[in-house]
């Protein structure tokens, strides 16, 4: 399969280029502020309130350098977008072998169903919280939000931003309302932005502070998003949009820090200063504020989180979309896409809460943010050797100072997981059944390791010559004379509607009255699947008759034509007729289906050019 622009669906659809001014400008803007809702969801939500009511302000300083190291990231992820036309995945297709590029999906997809593992338990938290409705129910109602993903992408992307930026604002209003409400020391809050240093549980709630803010998925999708944004090709044009694209995620980014400030000093205020000090969890937050501060607070917190969680899930089933078609050059639809990843992070849930219950979510939020601090490097590491790289940047490569920066940051990154990883195998090993430590556990730690130093080694070793094209589709073909192909057996697929005329026509001119036509209709009934051709129900016979007629017709027009009538499932039996009959050309009629229809009736043209090696003519 070849592999297509990024997210092709919406690719260039925003046009720039026909306005001026401040409206040309906002024309740009609308990319970082989907990404910024990951920086802002439920799983920042629990490490935030974890920091605050443990630690006080003392972990602020945490934040504000997450922050940076994530507009400075995300920048990079954007320019890598603007200058090469490549997301960061299929940079990584085209520059790693295929064997790296299956675990580093792997890797990517882990870390996204962790981001989803926290909005669905968010989305379930916020319900509970506002409706009374129990965990479980929550957590099974939101696979219905793939439906809302696929009414957005059917919109537009800059509806699809439009609801985003509402999420967002619901969330930020929310936050401001309750700041007011708890009045935090602000002298406290200056004091905690001087660093510290960490270890034990600070470290652990601070690693999942750095993997909730700087998300290993937004470094993908922020470099597919910019690519929807048209504008001209030349050094102009592209400076420009590097710099509208940054100030787009200067603004976006800082607005989403003020978010997570506001939740730790919220939490800071409202519960270690109170010296409830093992607020961890979302519901036990919402509870003291309401015992605390009473009112609309409470009411406010549960609301911004169901908005933080739903704008969140369809950040990531784009994510999700972009390391598919990126790493693997595979695509599949975007609601199966989508449900899987959902149905990925659910079982999880369901097995916490039927085993655990309902108090061991809180626990799994968190570590869902580590297990994104975790994959980080996979996805920086490339990043920064992408944006480096003067011979494929054009002219655009990151300067000293800014790859300086970079490369501190991954360490910094790498260095406190490398730590943390090391800190939380130890005390693992000290449990009395440890086995699955040293046989399972260190091996993948290793082998994980081995991988990340791979990723870092393996563009600087590599001569440039030796590195695979990065041309998406390949380089042209050299086209000769081509002799006039002429079809001596064509199948006709039929199915007594409308559409027929135009299919029969269409293949007629195909092969005109030399060719022998197969007159094909496949008879879909319950029994017809479990009795084949011993089938004699109604439909069936009807069936027969009006292929017949077909077939008479086109016989008295000159043709030669056989008709055979086909059982069961309809992309499987077009294909054997086809095989049976030595068919050099298929011709089937296309619906025309649109939305919900094409999900439950498009199928059989894709399933058949699947499963037929010859020639398929699809007509409208």
């Amino acid at each position: 399969m070849k592999q297509s622009e990024s997210l092709s669906e919406v690719h260039n659809s925003v046009e720039t280029n026909k306005r001026t001014g401040w409206k040309r400008i906002l024309s740009f803007i609308g990319p970082a502020y989907l990404v910024s809702v990951g920086y802002m969801d439920p799983g920042n939500w629990a490490t935030d309130l974890a920091g605050g009511s443990q630690f006080g302000y003392q972990l602020i300083w945490v934040l504000l350098m997450s922050n940076l190291i994530a507009l400075l990231l995300q920048s990079l992820s954007a320019r890598l977008g603007i200058v090469r036309g490549l997301d960061l995945a299929q940079a990584s297709r085209t520059t790693y072998p295929k064997w790296a590029n299956v675990p580093l999906y792997i890797l990517a997809q882990t870390a996204i169903i962790a981001c989803d593992l926290a909005e669905i338990i968010g989305m379930a938290i916020g319900l509970q919280l506002l409706f009374g409705l129990p965990l479980i129910w929550g957590i099974s109602l939101t696979v219905l939000d793939t439906f809302v993903l696929l009414f957005l992408m059917n919109k537009g992307m800059r509806k699809m931003e439009a609801f985003i930026v509402s999420m967002v604002f619901i969330v930020g209003i929310s936050f401001l309302v309750e700041m007011f409400i708890v009045e935090p020391s602000l002298k406290d809050v200056v004091k905690g932005f001087e660093p510290s240093v960490l270890s034990g549980d600070a470290l652990y709630i601070a690693i999942g502070i750095i993997g909730a803010t700087v998300m290993p998925h937004n470094l993908y999708l922020h470099s597919s998003l910019v690519q929807t944004r048209k504008f001209n090709r030349d050094v102009k044009g592209i400076k420009e949009a590097i710099k509208f694209n940054f100030i787009d995620t200067a603004i976006a980014l800082n607005l989403a820090f003020l978010v997570n400030a506001a939740i730790l000093i919220l939490a800071a205020a409202a519960f270690y200063n109170n010296g409830l000090h093992e607020v961890a969890e979302i519901q036990d937050a919402y509870i003291l504020l309401e015992n605390i501060f009473g009112g609309v607070a409470p009411s406010l917190f549960a609301i911004a989180l169901i908005a933080a969680g739903q704008s969140s899930t369809v950040t990531g089933t784009l994510a999700g979309q972009i390391i598919m078609e990126g790493h693997l050059n595979l695509r599949i639809r975007p609601w199966l896409r989508r449900l899987i990843t959902r149905l990925l992070a659910i079982v999880p849930a369901f097995f916490t809460i039927l085993y655990f219950g309902d108090d061991a979510l809180s626990g799994l939020l968190i570590l869902s943010q580590v297990v994104l601090s975790l994959q980080l490097g996979f996805a920086v590491i490339p990043l920064i050797h992408f944006t480096s790289d003067k011979k494929e940047m054009k002219g655009f490569a990151i300067k000293s100072w800014v790859k300086i920066l970079a490369w501190i940051s991954a360490l910094v990154i790498v260095s406190l997981n490398v730590k943390m990883v090391v800190e939380e195998i130890g005390s693992w090993t000290e449990g009395a059944n440890a086995w699955y430590v040293d046989y399972l556990v260190i091996p993948a730690s290793i082998l994980i390791g081995l991988l990340l130093l791979y990723i870092f080694i393996h563009p600087i070793i590599v001569s440039r010559k030796e590195l695979k094209t990065n041309v998406p589709h390949g380089d042209a073909l050299n086209i000769e004379e081509v002799d006039k192909i002429k079809h001596t057996r064509i199948g006709i697929t039929v199915d007594f509607s409308k559409n027929d005329r135009n299919t029969i026509q269409h293949a007629l001119l195909q092969g005109g009255k030399d060719a022998e036509y197969v007159l094909i209709h496949i008879v879909e009934t319950a029994l017809a699947n479990y009795y084949g051709k011993n089938t004699l129900d109604y439909e069936t016979q009807s069936d027969t008759l009006n292929l017949q007629k077909y077939s008479d017709n086109l016989m008295n027009l000159g043709y030669m034509v056989t008709p055979v009538i086909g059982y069961g499932g309809t992309a499987k039996a077009i294909a054997e007729i086809s095989d049976q009959n030595e068919l050099q050309l298929l011709v089937m009629g296309a619906h025309g289906h649109k939305g919900i229809k094409d999900l439950i009736f498009g199928t059989t043209v894709d399933a058949v050019r699947h499963k037929v090696k010859i020639p398929v003519l699809i007509v409208r």
